[in-house]
């Protein structure tokens, strides 16, 4: 979606300046754009009929540089993307989450470290982006979207920051993980119950 928008927005527009704009938005850390994927993106959308080469063009021995634009077809799978984006909420993989899910394989104090970590790095993020939301660039230079983009990720960093304080308060408490009774329960004999080193 991330590209089709970006040739739909630019049109017409080579694929160097697409990247050139998403790098620009860091989308390879919030929209799982690649880098190295957009050439081969551009070259597949067109392959699919929603992108059209407007013209190619070769300046002595550089890389021959493709202008693409959007075609009808591709018009109405933006519209299709963008709307159930809007209107769904997916959760993305989260590393942290798998790992999190085998909490009783590390030890409490190593795991409530992690924790109290995890949100040390958080709150630098929050800096960070409420540093941004402050800027001139951010301000002036973009549209007000993007300052509603950095609220939103200000927002769930602080929640999160608060739910690593606030489970590595209980991992030190000693609070078992299991409910009570459920320890000779078959099954969980490998549960260690993040006691073991």
């Amino acid at each position: 979606m991330m590209i089709l928008g970006l040739v739909r927005w630019m049109q017409p527009v080579h694929g160097y300046d697409v990247r050139r704009e998403l790098l620009s938005w860091s989308a390879d850390k919030w929209a799982n754009v690649q880098p190295g994927s957009i050439y081969h993106a551009l070259r597949k959308l067109t392959d699919e009929g929603l992108l059209r080469t407007v013209s190619v063009e070769q300046v002595g021995a550089r890389p021959a540089r493709t202008t693409y634009e959007v075609t009808a077809k591709g018009e109405d799978e933006f519209e299709t993307l963008l709307r159930a984006q809007w209107w769904q909420v997916q959760e993305s993989p989260d590393p942290f989450v798998a790992a999190f899910s085998f909490l009783p394989a590390m030890p409490r104090d190593e795991a409530a470290a992690a924790l109290r970590n995890r949100a040390n790095l958080l709150r630098a993020g929050v800096e960070s982006m409420r540093a941004s939301l402050d800027s001139d660039w951010v301000r002036n230079r973009k549209p007000v979207h993007v300052g509603w983009m950095f609220e939103l990720w200000l927002a769930r960093a602080e929640a999160e920051t608060a739910w690593c304080e606030r489970i590595a308060e209980r991992i030190e408490s000693g609070v078992s993980y299991l409910p009570a009774g459920m320890e000779q329960a078959e099954g969980w004999s490998g549960w260690t119950d993040g006691d073991k080193k």
